[in-house]
This record gives structure tokens, C-alpha cells and sequence, in this order.
């Protein structure tokens, strides 16, 4: 089907030449809320994916500023529960949603705060691009916020954060909120006014039983939907990704491509995605490296946590450095270009995609 004959179909209903009795049946269509799938085909069912969300990308020099600001006037606390600042595509009415299916905000913590636990439906991780000095406990386990650090919260875990430094510290929060909405599938629940346990380990328990690399306890033998372990500590990731480029100066296929290594965060009791809605993933690229360009069913979101370099998003190149964030919706063709070294972290849809079994991906023109 062509574009012009597409347009056509979708724009059929009631035109001029329609006989008296098809008009009718139109109007009859209407009165009783039905659609004829004759004059929507090219929308409901396009011959690729056509998204509403269009690629954008939030700078972090005007995203921690606005939330700094945001935390001198606006309290954490019951009812407002958080300052989270949610990221609103361009291409999506003005809901705060990055995505269809995802949800990203800055959220902002002040000197010696607290925010109260909750739990909801939807899962959630944080992602540390910078600072440190809160805890988040998730369950009653103090975790430990550091820069490079990815924290998850698994759906109806109680969680809430605490502020034990006299600096205020950001960083990125992503969720299925948008699937979860669209679905309606969420629930919600207050827990304390505090967090339950005000200690700052250095490691919380879960890490202590779960971050020790290919040893799974034996009391702990069964599969978890989402990863026990809830802290995924910087210096493990820079170790892999560094043994990754180091292994490709020795001539081994060790990265994902030509001075591009990476990472995915895995859920030790499957080896699967460590959220059941949502993939998270590490990006390092050397100095003046460049990816192929993709194009993937679903969307993604990533943050620049350190370096300088561009993305072609759409044909369209964008320069990033640290803190950066962006959007690719579902389709829409990308390509990293580092400048310096650049480190970039990824959270994606890709579990819902791939379960579904709609997910499709172009790789420098290659469809596979």
C-alpha cells in the first residue's frame, strides 16, 4: 500500500460522492460507537511503526537547575510523595511520559530529607549519574545511592529514600508507568511517614547475600520475577566494560561492535532482564568511535554519564555530554558518535517487546 493511498483509506468517511445510504451507515456507525476498520486501516495497522513520541533530547544543564530550584519550594512528603520532575515527550499531549510504555524523571533530594515509603505496582530503578549520601530502602534494606550505582525497586516493594549528608543530591528514576496506566494494572499503597530502618550500610543485605559474581545461595534456589539483588555497584561495571575494550586490543571478540562495548544488568536467579517490564543496559565507547545505526520495535532512553559525543537521532545530530538525556521512540533510526571516551547508560522496553513477540530491529540496513 502506498503513502498516498494510505492516506485515503484513513481519511475516507463521509465524502462527498458517498450514496445517501452509505452516509447512513456512517451515521449509524456513530450514534452506536463503532469505527468500520475500512477507513482507519493505514492507522491501526501501518506498515511499519509510526510513532506519536518523536525523539527529543532533556539537557542537564537546564534539568538539575529546575530541579534545584524546585526543591526550595515544593516539600517532600505525604501527598506530594516525591520531587520527581517526569520528562513529557513533545509528541504525546503533554503527559509525563517519556515513551509510550516508559516513565523518566530527575528526583531531588535536599540536605538531611526524607521521603516516606510507598509501594505501587509499577516497577522502578534509579540511576545515579552524580553525588551520593542517600539511601534508598527498599523492604526495610538500606541501599546505598553512589555515583555509577543502577538501584532497583521491584513492583509492590515498600520504598522510600533519606538524606543522611548536608548536600542535596539527583538522579534519574524510570518505571512502566505509561504501560502500567494504558493497562490498568496499577495499584498503590502508603507505608510509614519514615523509612524503616534509618542505617547507612555500605552494602545493604541483599548485596551481601547476591553480589558475589556466578555464586547463587542455596538457601535461595528459587526463580524471581524481578533480580533479589537490588544494587548494581559502579566498580563492577567499569571492570567489564574496560575488560571488554581490553580484550579487543588482544584481538578477541569480546565487544558488541568496533570500539563500542556494553553491558546488561541481568537478574541473578534467571540470567534475564533484572525488571519484567523494563531492560537496563551500560554503553562505552572510545574515543572518536562510532555504532551502527539501528532501528528497534519498542523505545529507549539514555543518559550520558560521562564524556562527550552525538547522537543522529532521525537524521538529526544532537550533541551530548554528561547528564544529557534522550528518547528514541519505537523505529525511529539512531547512531552513537563518541567525541571522547563516552559512557552511556540505557533503560528500554525490551521485555515487553520481545515477550510479546513484536520486536524487530534494523541494523545498518540489515532487518533482523
Amino acid at each position: 500500500m502506498t503513502e498516498e493511498l494510505d492516506h485515503e483509506t484513513v481519511a475516507h468517511g463521509m465524502a462527498p460522492e458517498d450514496s445517501p445510504e452509505l452516509r447512513a451507515l456512517y451515521r449509524g456507525f456513530e450514534e452506536n460507537h463503532l469505527n468500520p476498520l475500512w477507513t482507519q486501516t493505514g492507522d491501526l495497522m501501518p506498515m511499519h511503526p509510526r510513532p506519536q513520541a518523536v525523539p527529543h533530547v532533556w539537557k542537564w544543564s537546564v534539568l538539575l537547575p529546575l530541579a534545584e530550584a524546585a526543591g526550595a519550594l515544593v516539600p517532600v512528603g505525604r501527598g506530594g510523595e516525591r520531587r520527581a520532575i517526569g520528562l513529557a515527550n513533545p509528541g504525546l499531549g503533554g503527559r509525563a511520559y517519556v515513551s509510550p510504555t516508559l516513565w523518566a524523571a530527575i528526583q531531588y533530594l535536599g540536605p538531611r530529607e526524607m521521603a516516606p515509603e510507598h509501594r505501587h505496582a509499577q516497577n522502578a530503578f534509579r540511576f545515579v549519574v552524580e553525588g551520593e549520601g542517600v539511601w534508598t530502602v527498599v523492604n526495610g534494606d538500606p541501599v546505598r545511592m553512589s555515583r555509577g550505582d543502577l538501584l532497583l525497586t521491584p513492583g509492590w516493594c515498600f520504598h522510600g529514600h533519606h538524606n543522611d549528608r548536608d548536600a542535596p543530591m539527583a538522579w534519574i528514576d524510570g518505571l512502566d508507568i505509561p504501560f502500567s496506566q494504558q493497562n490498568d494494572v496499577g495499584f498503590f499503597e502508603f507505608g510509614a511517614d519514615r523509612v524503616t530502618d534509618e542505617a547507612t550500610p555500605n552494602f545493604s543485605r541483599g548485596e551481601r547475600l547476591w553480589a558475589h559474581p556466578g555464586l547463587r545461595p542455596l538457601s535461595q534456589l528459587q526463580q524471581t520475577v524481578s533480580s533479589p539483588l537490588c544494587a548494581f555497584r559502579w566498580e563492577h561495571t567499569d571492570a567489564a566494560l574496560s575488560e571488554q575494550l581490553l580484550l579487543e586490543d588482544e584481538g578477541h571478540p569480546a565487544t558488541w561492535g568496533q570500539g563500542h562495548a556494553g553491558i546488561r544488568y541481568v537478574n541473578p536467579t534467571t540470567g534475564g532482564d533484572v525488571l519484567p517490564t523494563i531492560r537496563c543496559e551500560f554503553h562505552r565507547l572510545r574515543p572518536a568511535a562510532q555504532s551502527a545505526e539501528r532501528r528497534e520495535v519498542g523505545s529507549s532512553v539514555f543518559q550520558v554519564f560521562d564524556g562527550r559525543g552525538y547522537v543522529v537521532l532521525d537524521g538529526t545530530t544532537h550533541a551530548l555530554e554528561k547528564g544529557d538525556m534522550f528518547v528514541v521512540p519505537s523505529w525511529i533510526p539512531y547512531m552513537l558518535q563518541a567525541e571522547t571516551g563516552f559512557d552511556l547508560f540505557r533503560f528500554s522496553d525490551a521485555p515487553i517487546i520481545e515477550r510479546l513477540g513484536f520486536m524487530r530491529q534494523m541494523v545498518d540496513g540489515d532487518l533482523r
